[in-house]
């Protein structure tokens, strides 16, 4: 994760700086999410960038841990709190590859434009799946580019060693929902709006025996 907290690192003030591509689509994803969530919820979110999305919804949870590979992003993600005066947020500097779920699990967990970017899907998703609580659940926004923008492998391996990309695997939608169900979730929620590239997704964690 070395070249990802890297790239991120460089990234974080520009991200920060960008407005909302589609504010629109940005509202009904915090919307739909809001449906699942209570005063007493425990978050976790994944890849917070500058904490923009854990500090939405705090007013309408218990608590949030909101972790990001960037040391830069946490460090604006948590001037941003302070400003706003938000004291149920905690930010973290953490990867989910070696995070290490607590006794205690959460009620969601959000990862927004994070799982194309991971190396393995499949281990990603047993790891949420250890941070939730049963019948807890997954919300995600990820770019499923092998449905519109497959020619962009070509161009990746190039991006990434110049340092102008970071890691981003290609697959379809139908791949993502497979991976999903396999991982033992069942999607409740699937919005993609005409013509994009992400999928909003919520998806709950089953029970098994």
């Amino acid at each position: 994760m070395r070249h990802d907290a890297r790239f991120w690192n460089r990234k974080a003030r520009n991200y920060a700086e960008s407005p909302i591509a589609d504010q629109a689509a940005y509202e009904r994803k915090l919307a739909l999410t809001r449906r699942y969530l209570t005063r007493e919820t425990r978050v976790l979110e994944f890849g917070c960038g500058t904490g923009s999305i854990a500090l939405e919804h705090a007013p309408y949870v218990g608590s949030v841990l909101a972790t990001d590979v960037s040391e830069a992003m946490i460090g604006i993600a948590r001037r941003k709190a302070e400003t706003a005066d938000v004291s149920n947020v905690e930010f973290a500097v953490a990867d989910l590859d070696t995070f290490q779920p607590p006794a205690k699990r959460f009620g969601v967990v959000m990862a927004h434009s994070l799982l194309h970017l991971l190396g393995d899907r499949e281990a990603a998703l047993s790891k949420i799946g250890q941070c939730l609580a049963p019948g807890g659940y997954l919300v995600s926004t990820t770019a499923c580019l092998g449905d519109r923008m497959g020619w962009i492998r070509a161009i990746l391996p190039i991006g990434r060693l110049l340092g102008l990309l970071p890691r981003v695997a290609v697959f379809s939608e139908a791949d993502h929902l497979k991976k999903l169900e396999e991982a033992g979730f069942r999607v409740e929620q699937c919005w993609r709006k005409d013509g994009a590239i992400a999928v909003f997704v919520i998806a709950r964690k089953e029970d098994r025996a």
